[in-house]
């Protein structure tokens, strides 16, 4: 599991992806969602401005799994 570091108390799901640089636009996000590839903290998410938290677990089927962590 790697880890992506926040400064911020809150992020949204399409800003994270797209600063850790696992998507290039919000429209690869989108397209992420609507096929269930992405589960936070184990649940499957429907919304790409999600709020994300320190501490969440994000997971990208078939991609990778990722920690965010406070800077």
């Amino acid at each position: 599991m790697e880890t992506i570091e926040i400064s911020t108390p809150t992020i949204q799901l399409d800003q994270l992806l797209k600063w850790a640089g696992i998507a290039d636009t919000g429209g690869q996000v989108r397209l992420f969602i609507d096929d269930g590839l992405i589960k936070i903290n184990g649940i499957n998410i429907h919304e790409k401005r999600k709020k994300i938290h320190p501490g969440d677990i994000l997971e990208i089927k078939d991609i990778g799994i990722w920690k965010v962590i406070a800077e």
